[in-house]
């Protein structure tokens, strides 16, 4: 049975809300699963089922009891994004049908929030799912008895956290996640590379297409590629453009297609405003490792590859992303830069707390204190692969 941080708060939703359950995240993620588990008794509407699909579309509440068939329960409309206007349908239930509780799915945000925001406001709770955390893969392989949130905890300590010994290879584990990712399909499909190239349009593609959000499918893969090429550096919407042969416009809303479809997600500059911070351009990393290393069609061993600091240091960005929501610690994430070149990987806040600077290294090495010295109410973190632990 696969074990996921999301469990608790989705099995205990409709105990403490009366507003509709949405489960976002990429396809292939898990949500189905999670939910079939945690629900097994409910309604399940599998929207990419075209009789389902054209029956939501006529928006009339008889019709929905028609498709129920029952007085009352749980109803999942799994891949909501798919209908014409989603909110509409998903507030009939809430509004009309008010004897079904009711749970909706997508793995397009833009859709469900363009189309859905208005319809649901104040009718909603939202919930992210993402590929697995590095927890979440121990315990799903039966190398850790527990989830944990030990990482953003052990960030949060002002002591030294202090090394635990494991029974496994953790350098050995790592460096496999490093390449071949954490969507949990990978379970079943170890070290598959044509697996997770296969992916890619299915993951990345389809709503997109289906939706007819890309006017250009050639170049929104070539941009992709490009992203996953300088995962953890700065984006440059006019050079990328430029590369491309198209608008510095369309490139950016491609970028923002593709952070509203899961696949990758990108953090801002902290900056007070002082004039040598760099305060307006993203980097941008991927929410998969596996996923970007098909990309780029490019599964060789961590040790032999070039890109090795910049693939740890987009894991550690994106397990701590995880583990930040899934522990609702509540911090903000960018990073530093000056235009002189003085940087932090990543920047933590909170109101009424200390910053924490992160600097993640693949292997143990000496730090610029610029930022701690700039700022004094923060302190400074060092994470490499010898210090990562969960």
């Amino acid at each position: 049975m696969i074990i996921r941080h999301l469990d608790q708060a989705l099995t205990g939703h409709f105990s403490k809300y009366k507003e509709v359950l949405v489960l976002l995240g990429a396809r292939q993620v898990g949500k189905t699963t999670i939910l079939k588990r945690i629900f097994p008794d409910a309604h399940y509407l599998i929207v990419d089922n075209d009789p389902i699909k054209n029956a939501l579309e006529r928006y009339d509440p008889v019709v929905y009891k028609q498709l129920l068939g029952s007085n009352d329960g749980l109803v999942v409309l799994d891949e909501i994004q798919k209908i014409s206007d989603p909110g509409r349908a998903a507030k009939i239930f809430y509004d009309q049908l008010s004897e079904y509780k009711l749970i909706i799915t997508g793995s397009s945000a833009f859709n469900i929030k363009n189309k859905a925001s208005e319809s649901l406001a104040g009718r909603k709770i939202d919930y992210h799912l993402y590929p697995f955390s590095l927890s979440e893969y121990l315990v799903q392989n039966d190398l850790e008895d527990s989830l944990s949130l030990r990482p953003m905890e052990d960030l949060l300590k002002v002591e030294k956290p202090v090394e635990i010994i494991k029974q496994y290879d953790h350098k050995a584990l790592l460096d496999n996640i490093l390449t071949y990712g954490l969507y949990p399909a990978m379970q079943s499909h170890p070290r598959d590379s044509v697996y997770l190239t296969n992916l890619i349009d299915s993951v990345v593609f389809k709503d997109l297409v289906e939706l007819s959000l890309l006017e250009n499918k050639s170049a929104a893969l070539s941009l992709l590629k490009l992203l996953a090429y300088q995962i953890g550096s700065l984006v440059n919407y006019a050079e990328l453009a430029s590369k491309l042969g198209i608008g510095a416009r369309t490139v950016k809303r491609y970028i923002e297609l593709f952070e509203q479809s899961f696949i990758i997600f990108t953090l801002k500059p902290y900056s007070t405003r002082k004039r040598d911070e760099i305060a307006k351009m993203p980097k941008v990393y991927f929410h998969d490792l596996g996923l970007r290393n098909a990309l780029i069609n490019n599964f060789e061993p961590i040790e032999n590859r070039g890109d090795a600091g910049q693939i740890f240091e987009n894991f550690i960005v994106s397990e701590l992303l995880k583990y930040n929501y899934y522990g609702n610690f509540g911090y903000t994430f960018n990073y530093w830069r000056t235009k002189s070149g003085s940087e932090v990987d990543l920047v933590l806040s909170k109101p009424d707390r200390d910053l924490v600077a992160i600097e993640i290294k693949s292997k143990q090495q000496r730090v610029n204190q610029a930022f701690t010295t700039r700022y004094s109410k923060s302190r400074m973190v060092v994470i490499s692969k010898d210090s990562y632990w969960v």
